[in-house]
């Protein structure tokens, strides 16, 4: 081994460690992601007409804060049709934005998780704003 592949394998797991408990995303089956879940399960509803369930794209948690990135479908796993959206006066289809998929920013609140930002159909990366950064810079490190 060469010195500077030493020094590079050094580095390596001088910084993999950090990184990797920065955040952590919480496993299937745990009370943690079903709450994480069930806090934005309501907005999912309001929109794309109950029930909703979710495939996780995306899921982090630093201590009181989160972020997800989720594609929500029907129970068994069928999509959700563009047919099957509640019409709202005054609202949009969000298949006419950028399809169903929901990202969310979620804050404990003693011992509830809420859904503090969330966006449905969303064409652009709208948590990647710096406003952001104080408080959920720990689970969305990428941008901050």
């Amino acid at each position: 081994m060469t010195r500077f592949t030493a020094f590079l394998a050094a580095i390596s797991l001088a910084v993999t460690p950090l990184s990797a408990s920065a955040w952590q995303e919480p496993a299937r089956g745990t009370a943690l992601r079903t709450d994480l879940m069930d806090a934005i399960r309501p907005h999912a509803e309001w929109v794309l007409g109950a029930p909703v369930i979710f495939v996780v794209s995306d899921l982090r948690v630093s201590g009181d804060v989160g972020f997800a990135s989720l594609h929500p479908v029907r129970p068994g796993g069928r999509e959700i049709a563009r047919d099957e959206i509640p019409v709202r006066p005054g609202w949009d289809n969000p298949f006419d934005w950028g399809g169903s998929d929901i990202q969310v920013l979620y804050q404990r609140s003693g011992s509830t998780w809420v859904a503090v930002q969330h966006a449905i159909g969303a064409t652009d990366v709208w948590w990647s704003d710096p406003t952001f950064c104080p408080t959920w810079g720990p689970v969305i490190p990428e941008f901050c």
